[in-house]
């Protein structure tokens, strides 16, 4: 691949934390906030990279997770480094780091074994890790648009998350995140979207039936690109006056656990329930006046939040107690994504709705604190830095 001699040598990447969920929208609608992972990378176009691209050995489908030799020389090809306190927390090995594993995965779609010039990355990641916040969406776009813009492999955002969804099996909190604003999605199920075997959550280089390696998994060392359109969205209306409070909790709560507590099937009844207000919810948050009571109703659900209550002490108090009629400027309550955020959409009197909801969770001996948050419709963000 020729590199273009007008390749930004220095560029910061900004992506939003989200939402997942909104009530009744679950694994359907996702909604980006105002607190951002940032990375500012620096390339040395001046030095091209050692063994850059994948050679006739390479071709044969490899788990490359497991192959000290090749992660180190990927690791070889980029450094990272955190700013923040819960960078002890996080893999600083570029092989095992979410955000340059994605865009490892990447690199080697184009036929490049590492970045093919020497990558330097210092990240900024303010959202809070097993919240129910994206973190992980985030990281799995940073790490595409990583990819795309140190290789300047010119790709747009809608091929972006295709790639992003090869590795993060649910379209909600990365559409949101890679495109802004308050988005619905769902996977395209053609055969031909259906064929990458899209991974969920983790990667997942070896097939557990044939015990042979997903030739479309990030792990492998020549995995096939995605397909065009692997998911379908709708950016959807939105009220700038309406902020969300999210309410965070001391604890981590795995995505996998919050996923084992629910049931294998359910009623009729509830999903229609959850149906009607899905499509009221979707209308009336781009509606202005907001109307409290017709947005709070709208957002009640019997999918996940009432299976999930037990995992999130305080949440069935919070969805019962914390009501317009008593919090003037609150608008409705939900569990954000998996949990154990607890995010509040308001127009006004966001310290008081905010402050009541940590007293609330307080009575259950949990810690939390508030941030009140707009709604990014930016999405990811590239800049070229001078």
């Amino acid at each position: 691949m020729t590199q273009s001699s007008k390749a930004p040598s220095h560029f910061e990447i900004t992506v939003p934390a989200s939402s997942a969920n909104i009530g009744p929208g679950f694994d359907t609608l996702g909604l980006a906030f105002s607190l951002h992972l940032r990375l500012e990378v620096r390339v040395d176009r001046t030095t091209p990279s050692h063994s850059a691209r994948l050679d006739e050995h390479h071709q044969e489908i490899e788990d490359v997770a497991h192959n000290a030799e090749l992660c180190s020389l990927f690791d070889q090809s980029v450094t990272i480094r955190y700013t923040e306190q819960n960078s002890r927390e996080l893999a600083v090995k570029p092989s095992r780091n979410l955000i340059t594993k994605t865009a490892w995965y990447v690199l080697r779609c184009h036929g490049l074994l590492v970045f093919p010039y020497p990558v330097d990355v210092i990240i900024d990641n303010p959202i809070p890790l097993g919240r129910g916040l994206g973190s992980s969406g985030a990281a799995v776009v940073a790490g595409v648009a990583l990819a795309n813009m140190a290789a300047s492999l010119g790709l747009d955002k809608n091929r972006l998350l295709d790639y992003a969804l090869a590795i993060e099996r649910h379209p909600d909190n990365v559409s949101a995140s890679l495109l802004g604003g308050f988005v619905a999605s769902y996977l395209d199920d053609t055969p031909n979207a259906s064929a990458t075997k899209l991974l969920e959550s983790r990667f997942q280089p070896v097939d557990i039936h044939t015990q042979q390696t997903d030739a479309f998994a990030p792990s492998a060392m020549a995995p096939h690109m995605p397909p065009m359109g692997v998911s379908r969205y709708v950016q959807l209306p939105w009220n700038p006056r309406i902020k969300a409070i999210a309410v965070i909790p001391q604890f981590q709560l795995a995505t996998v656990k919050a996923r084992a507590a629910l049931p294998d099937t359910y009623t009729r009844a509830d999903l229609v329930f959850n149906l009607q207000r899905l499509a009221v919810l979707t209308h009336t948050l781009g509606q202005d006046p907001p109307n409290p009571l017709l947005i709070h109703a709208a957002m009640s659900d019997r999918v996940h939040q009432i299976y999930r209550a037990a995992l999130v002490p305080g949440l069935e108090d919070l969805l019962r107690t914390l009501v317009p009629t008593e919090l003037p400027g609150l608008l409705g309550v939900c569990l954000s994504g998996a949990g154990p955020t607890v995010v509040i959409l308001a127009e006004d009197n966001f310290d008081t709705i905010g402050k009541k909801a940590c007293s609330i969770f307080a009575e259950r001996q949990v810690k939390a604190h508030y941030q009140v948050l707009n709604v990014d419709q930016a999405g990811l963000q590239c800049k070229t830095i001078a």
